[in-house]
């Protein structure tokens, strides 16, 4: 099974919102997002995927994803190219 690491860009708001996570569906994830029932911070938004990587273990997506979002200048440049 697959796991990914995403990130998500709001596409309802002119401030520049990016939010990372990790999933094991990324349609059904995005859906949760859009629809108010994912997480806090992106409820009231509209959101789009601009960036995914699919891994084999948890742990590993997991790891990722911390330093992602830990990387301010790679999220603005993955912003910035979609």
């Amino acid at each position: 099974m697959s796991y990914y690491v995403y990130m998500l860009k709001c596409i309802s708001s002119k401030k520049k919102m990016t939010y990372v996570g990790y999933t094991k569906n990324l349609i059904n994830r995005l859906y949760l997002h859009n629809s108010n029932k994912g997480a806090k911070y992106t409820k009231g938004n509209l959101w789009t995927i601009i960036y995914k990587k699919s891994f084999i273990s948890k742990s590993n997506a997991m790891k990722y994803e911390y330093k992602l979002k830990k990387d301010v200048k790679k999220r603005l440049k993955i912003y910035n190219s979609s």
